[in-house]
C-alpha cells in the first residue's frame, strides 16, 4: 500500500508539504498524496545512514550478496501492483515496465554475484623485504573500501532500472555504502513500493537500520540539501545537463568537495559512410526509425544526430527515413513538463537558419503525446551554429549533410562529449575514414559499429558514460559491475598486524579471491 510518506530507514514520516504524481495518458493527477521531506527528515536520514555505515562497511560479501538477492526477491513479490503503478505514473506500457523490472532484478543479482566472489576489491600485496639494500622494504597491502553514505537521484525516464533499486543503488549497496534515494517526483509511488521491498530485504537479512532511506520531493530543495550535507560522501544523478551541472557545482563548493557522478545527456552521433548507404539504405532507415522513436525518444542513447556525405543517395535516404518516421504513431511522453521541454527545444532547433524539417508537421492528438521529427542542415551551417549541437530529449534527429570528407572531419571535431557514437559502414571503408573514427572515439564512452545506440547491455564490459558534458567523469560507468567503483577508494595498510587485516588482505587468503601478490595475479596464499 502506498502511504505517500518518506522512509528514514524503517521509520515512515510525513511532515512536509504534499504533492501528487501525474498520469500522462489520462492527463490527470493520480490519487496518492506524497509528503515532501523536511530539513529535519533529511538530517535524520543522513544521521541514520552515517550510523549504519560503521556497521555496514564491515558486512561480508556473502551477507551483502544475500541482501541484494533478497531485494530482487521482494521486488518480484510486489507483483502487478508495481507494474500498474509504474504505468500510471510514467505513461509507459506494461511491457516496458515488466522488461525494466527484469533488468532491475538482473542488476541486483549481478552485483550480488560480484560481492559474493569478492575479487572486485582489487587486493594488492607487496610483502616486506627487511634485508633489501640500501633500505628495507616495508609490507604494504591495498584494497578498495566504501566511502560512506551515498545519495542517489531517481531518473525520470527509468522508474525502476535507474531509480530506487536501480543500478546506482545496487552498486552503492554492493560497495558497502548506505544509500539515501531522492525519489523522482514523477514516479514517487513506484519508488515507495520498491522502497518497501528494500526495507523488507534489509530486515530479513539483518542489515543495519539506515542502510537505505527514501525521501520525496516535488522540486530541487531536498536534493540540494542532501548534496550540501557534510556527511554525504558521493552523489549519483541521471537527468538534464542543467540539473547535473548544478549538483556538481554545489558539491565542489562544499568545504569538503565530494564527487557527483552525473549523466547529463547525449546526442549520440551516427556517421553513415557512403558505401554502406548505397548498399543498405533501406535497412538503415528501418533501424534508425525504430531507434529514434524507441520509448518516444526518451532514452539517453537515442540517436539525435546523423552525419553523412552530401549525395543523391543521402537525399533519398533522408526522405525515406522521414516517411518512415511520419508513419509511426505518436507516443506518450513521461510528463507534461517533459513534453513541453521537447516541444520547446525542438522548435528552437528547427527555427534556426537553413534548417529544413523533413517530416510531416501533424501534431499529436493527445496532449502529452509527441510525434517524431526529422530535420536536415548543411555541415557548414552546423559548424557555425552551436545551438544545433544540443540534445533534444524526445523523438527527434538532425541529419547533417557534409560537402566532403574534410567537412565531415571538421563536424566530428566540433562535437562535445557523448555517451555513444556509431559508425555505419563496410569494413573496407574504415581505413579511408580512420581519422574521423579516431576523433569520434575521443569524444565517446562507447563506439558502435553497424548497430544502433539504443539498448545498453548490462555486463562487465559495458561502459555507460562519456566525456563531459555527457557525464561529469568519463572514467566511470553507471551500467555493469564496474559501476561499483564510483563508491570506493583505495586504502593501504603498512606493516599491519596479520590478525587485524581485512580478510581480503590476510596471508592465507581466506576468501580465495584473485589478488596481486608482488606484482603477479594469483589466488595463492602467502
Amino acid at each position: 500500500m502506498i502511504t505517500g510518506k518518506n522512509y528514514i530507514g524503517s521509520t515512515a514520516s510525513g511532515l512536509g508539504t504534499t504533492f501528487k504524481t501525474f498520469n500522462p495518458i489520462e492527463n490527470s493527477e493520480n490519487d496518492a498524496t506524497f509528503h515532501e521531506a523536511t530539513e529535519q527528515e533529511i538530517n535524520d536520514a543522513v544521521a541514520l545512514a552515517k550510523k549504519a555505515f560503521f556497521t555496514y562497511k564491515n558486512v561480508s560479501g556473502l551477507e551483502k550478496s544475500n541482501f541484494l538477492n533478497a531485494i530482487a526477491d521482494e521486488i518480484l513479490e510486489l507483483g502487478d501492483e508495481l507494474i500498474t503503478t509504474y504505468t500510471k505514473e510514467s505513461g509507459l506500457p506494461a511491457g516496458r515496465a515488466t522488461g525494466e523490472r527484469g533488468r532491475t532484478i538482473g542488476q541486483l543479482r549481478s552485483f550480488a554475484n560480484l560481492v559474493k566472489e569478492g575479487s572486485w576489491v582489487e587486493a594488492s600485496i607487496d610483502t616486506a623485504e627487511p634485508n633489501r639494500a640500501p633500505l628495507p622494504k616495508v609490507d604494504i597491502r591495498k584494497m578498495l573500501v566504501a566511502v560512506g553514505p551515498v545519495v542517489v537521484f531517481g531518473a525520470s525516464n527509468f522508474p525502476l532500472a535507474f531509480s530506487t533499486a536501480g543500478g546506482d543503488t545496487a552498486s552503492a549497496l554492493a560497495s558497502g555504502c548506505p544509500v539515501i534515494v531522492k525519489s523522482h517526483p514523477m514516479h514517487a509511488g513506484t519508488g515507495e513500493l520498491v522502497t518497501s521491498a528494500i526495507l523488507k530485504a534489509a530486515q530479513k537479512t539483518g542489515m543495519p537500520n539506515g542502510v537505505f532511506s527514501n525521501l520525496n520531493s516535488s522540486g530541487i530543495e531536498v536534493g540540494t540539501q542532501l548534496v550540501k550535507h557534510k556527511d554525504i560522501k558521493s552523489v549519483v544523478f541521471t537527468g538534464s545537463f542543467t540539473g547535473g551541472k548544478a549538483l556538481f557545482d554545489i558539491a565542489n563548493n562544499r568545504p569538503e568537495p565530494i564527487p557527483v557522478f552525473a549523466e547529463m545527456g547525449s546526442i549520440n552521433p551516427i556517421v553513415i559512410l557512403p558505401n554502406t548507404l548505397e548498399n543498405n539504405a533501406e535497412s538503415i532507415a528501418n533501424n534508425l526509425a525504430g531507434s529514434i522513436t524507441l520509448g518516444t525518444g526518451q532514452f539517453c542513447t537515442n540517436p539525435g544526430l546523423i552525419l553523412g556525405l552530401k549525395s543523391d543517395a543521402l537525399t533519398a535516404f533522408t526522405k525515406n527515413l522521414a516517411l518512415k518516421l511520419s508513419g509511426i504513431d505518436a507516443g506518450c511522453m513521461l510528463h507534461p513538463n517533459i513534453k513541453k521541454g521537447f516541444a520547446s527545444t525542438k522548435e528552437m532547433v528547427t527555427a534556426q537558419d537553413n534548417v529544413v524539417v523533413l517530416t510531416e508537421k501533424n501534431a499529436a492528438e493527445n496532449p502529452n503525446f509527441a510525434k517524431s521529427q526529422l530535420a536536415t542542415v548543411s555541415g557548414k551551417t552546423f559548424l557555425k551554429n552551436p545551438k544545433l549541437h544540443q540534445e533534444v530529449f524526445g523523438p527527434f534527429s538532425l541529419v547533417v549533410q557534409c560537402e566532403n570528407k574534410d567537412e565531415l572531419l571538421n563536424v566530428s571535431q566540433a562535437l562535445e562529449g557523448q555517451l555513444t557514437a556509431t559508425i555505419l559502414g563496410e569494413s573496407e571503408e574504415l581505413t579511408n575514414y580512420s581519422e574521423i573514427i579516431s576523433f569520434i572515439s575521443d569524444i565517446t564512452g562507447r563506439i558502435i559499429f553497424n548497430g544502433m545506440p539504443t539498448g545498453v547491455e548490462v555486463c562487465p564490459s559495458m561502459h555507460h558514460g562519456g566525456p563531459y558534458p555527457a557525464t561529469t567523469d568519463s572514467r566511470f560507468t553507471s551500467v555493469g559491475t564496474g559501476a561499483i567503483k564510483r563508491f570506493v577508494r583505495p586504502l593501504s595498510f603498512q606493516n599491519w598486524p596479520e590478525e587485524l587485516l581485512p580478510e581480503a588482505l590476510k596471508n592465507k587468503n581466506p576468501l580465495s579471491i584473485l589478488r596481486h601478490l608482488n606484482g603477479t595475479a594469483t589466488a595463492k596464499s602467502i
